[in-house]
């Protein structure tokens, strides 16, 4: 893939769908979309994670503490560490995560 393909969003279900759009040797970044109030549910796993807020905004909780997000925040989250995504109702919110090192499993 180029920097410049974009490739078809894959529905996850609950009003959220992802896309990778760069997938290197040590890096991926991947577009969420959330529609009002949809949930990424907690979870972990083994790599490190930063999500950037395109637009729109939720909470975002890492363990067990809670982080109100809007457009043009960012957070990082330390491998191992459960961690999810509530976005608010009434707008559509659009994650730019970046994994090291790749999340193999999102590829298909």
């Amino acid at each position: 893939m180029t920097t410049l393909e974009k490739p078809e969003w894959q529905e996850l279900g609950g009003g959220v769908k992802r896309r990778i759009i760069a997938d290197g040797e040590m890096l991926m970044q991947v577009e969420v979309h959330f529609q009002p109030g949809a949930e990424g549910y907690m979870h972990s796993h083994p790599h490190e994670q930063t999500t950037f807020v395109v637009y729109g905004g939720g909470t975002y909780t890492i363990v067990d503490k809670a982080y109100e997000m809007k457009a043009g925040d960012m957070i990082l989250v330390p491998s191992g560490l459960m961690h999810g995504f509530l976005a608010k109702q009434g707008e559509e919110t659009l994650l730019l995560d970046t994994f090291s090192p790749p999340r193999k499993d999102f590829r298909k």
